[in-house]
């Protein structure tokens, strides 16, 4: 398994998002699936003890995995307005 502690993630306006993955071995040679979360509880220190464990095991099986703290949350640039914003929507699915 590898994991990239931050990686940018660019949104077609300009606004990066923060991220960390878990990645298996076999995707170095093959695409693998991913699974993703996208929450705004800072992926450096808010969720980071249940993080390694669980996304690693999606890593140790098979997938890469994904945790992006969302627009306006910790390391992500960007305002985090309220809840259940279309822009939030919006931003997870590009």
């Amino acid at each position: 398994m590898h994991i990239e502690e931050h990686v940018w993630i660019t949104l077609s306006d300009g606004c990066r998002l923060g991220a960390r993955l878990w990645l298996p071995e076999t995707a170095v040679q093959l695409p693998v699936p991913a699974v993703l979360e996208y929450i705004p509880y800072r992926k450096r220190d808010g969720t980071r003890a249940r993080d390694d464990p669980m996304h690693g095991y999606f890593a140790q099986n098979g997938y890469a995995a994904v945790r992006v703290d969302m627009r306006g949350s910790g390391e992500s640039d960007g305002h985090l307005a309220d809840e259940y914003l279309k822009q939030e929507q919006d931003d997870a699915s590009r």
